[in-house]
């Protein structure tokens, strides 16, 4: 008899073990107890119906009748993955609070690819831990009390001064959260550069739940374009403020932070990039729909300007509003948590299952996308009274808000939080004791790519001190 070569032995014995170790996983995959759900077609699986969805007046159509049909936790397939959503507070809680042991932050491909692959978004362990560290000591109640709030309040009004007749209010609030944020990371005062910029940025923010296929997606395509436009403009001011940081000018912001955080100018860039986009949009958003909210809600609004000209009338000539003034406006956050609960600018977070995990009566599969939705949980009869109704005086009775999570929460809860608050809170202030205001014609909400209003909400404005 013939011997068998060592080499075909070994190959023989390789694939032997590589065969069982690939039956013994399927296997244990089959007895795995996925949440039930469907996937919907190759390749593209739910994510029209998704899209679709979301561009009707209803906010959560997609879940609503997922949870009907297959309850809290649920799988699809979505911006080309398998993913399990979930629109139970329990398991949101326990998804965010294990960030790091049992999940991580994971992204689809069209924000992972605008945002860029140093952003916060995607960071990941320790180097998270230290930038959101970071961060947050630039947006923090001391900062924002012995800092921010003056600039705050100066560019909410430098804005508002320009304000007459016929306004589109979601541009008008983007341009004072841009200008605020570019002077928070980078010291730059409001100008034509910045205005561009801004408008740059628009376009990425349009690309950020598209197919991530530029043949796919003109959308994504003008996206991506508008990222390398985006990126080569903070590029030049990274270059010139080192030149100015060897000259020994330095500037106490959030880039100055950085360059002593030793990061490289492209890992920089993707952080302000990122850094831009979340101080930028959501905030703007959450101003225009407390507005729409109010208005359509007069007995609110009476109530939100009877606080207001309070503080104005003790405050006399002095139009700056300080900290002090801000602690005294205890309806005004019943109205920003009402507008957050309602309006959810931030619909979930994606994580990404780093082990096998138990949830309920179920596993998650090591490696599935996980999507925990916090508009649901927000939106959910079980959890609020009246769920779909814009009632700011529910937060008069709330003492133990554990449902409601608009920041996120764990490890990864939005750094800026606060300066989110305290910025609505004075856009409020200044708008009210200035301006009545009626809407110049019907808009209505849509929900994707983000929760905003169909038309940018036009109103007719008028100053109160303007007899007419």
């Amino acid at each position: 008899m013939e011997l068998i070569p060592l080499s075909l032995l070994l190959s023989l014995s390789l694939s032997t073990i590589l065969f069982l170790l690939f039956r013994t996983s399927t296997a244990r995959r089959r007895n795995l107890r996925s949440p039930p759900g469907s996937i919907g077609l190759p390749l593209i699986g739910e994510t029209f119906q998704l899209i679709s969805a979301y561009k009707t007046e209803n906010p959560e159509p997609f879940i609503d009748t997922r949870v009907v049909k297959y309850g809290t936790v649920f799988t699809t397939h979505v911006f080309g993955e398998r993913t399990v959503f979930s629109a139970d507070a329990e398991t949101n809680r326990f998804i965010l609070q294990n960030e790091g042991r049992l999940f991580e932050s994971s992204y689809p491909g069209s924000i992972a690819n605008l945002v860029g692959k140093h952003s916060l978004l995607l960071m990941r362990g320790s180097l998270h831990r230290r930038m959101h560290s970071l961060t947050m000591s630039f947006a923090n109640s001391t900062i924002i009390k012995d800092h921010l709030l003056v600039d705050i309040d100066r560019l909410v009004r430098r804005n508002l001064d320009k304000w007459t007749g016929r306004i589109l209010l979601m541009e008008e609030a983007k341009k004072i959260t841009f200008e605020l944020t570019l002077k928070q990371l980078l010291s730059i005062e409001p100008c034509e550069w910045s205005e561009n910029l801004r408008k740059e940025y628009m376009l990425v923010i349009e690309g950020f739940f598209c197919i991530p296929l530029p043949f796919f997606s003109l959308t994504y395509r003008r996206a991506i374009q508008a990222r390398k436009r985006v990126t080569e403009a903070l590029h030049l001011v990274v270059r010139e403020r080192r030149v100015e940081r060897e000259k020994g000018v330095k500037k106490n912001d959030m880039l100055g932070a950085l360059f002593d955080s030793d990061c490289d100018d492209d890992e920089i860039v993707d952080l302000l990039v990122s850094l831009l986009v979340a101080g930028y949009d959501t905030t703007s958003t959450t101003m225009t729909l407390a507005v729409k909210f109010l208005t359509d809600t007069p007995s609110a609004l009476a109530e939100l300007k009877e606080e207001h000209e309070e503080i104005r009338k003790k405050k006399g000539a002095s139009l700056a509003l300080e900290w002090d003034d801000y602690k005294s406006m205890p309806f005004t956050q019943c109205v920003v948590n009402e507008t957050l609960r309602l309006s959810n600018i931030i619909s979930g977070v994606f994580r990404r299952a780093i082990t096998d995990v138990k949830i309920k009566d179920y596993t998650i599969p090591k490696g599935s996308k996980v999507f925990a939705s916090l508009r649901a949980v927000h939106l959910g009869q079980e959890n609020f009274e009246d769920a779909r109704v814009f009632d700011p005086w529910r937060w008069q009775k709330i003492s133990d808000p554990a449902n409601f999570m608009p920041f996120g929460g764990g490890p990864r809860r939005c750094p800026g939080h606060e300066l989110a608050r305290v910025a609505l809170s004075v856009f409020l202030h200044h708008l009210i004791t200035r301006f009545s205001w009626i809407p110049a014609e019907e808009d209505k909400l849509v929900f994707f790519p983000t929760t905003r209003t169909q038309k940018r909400y036009p109103i007719i404005v008028q100053n109160r001190n303007v007899v007419g």
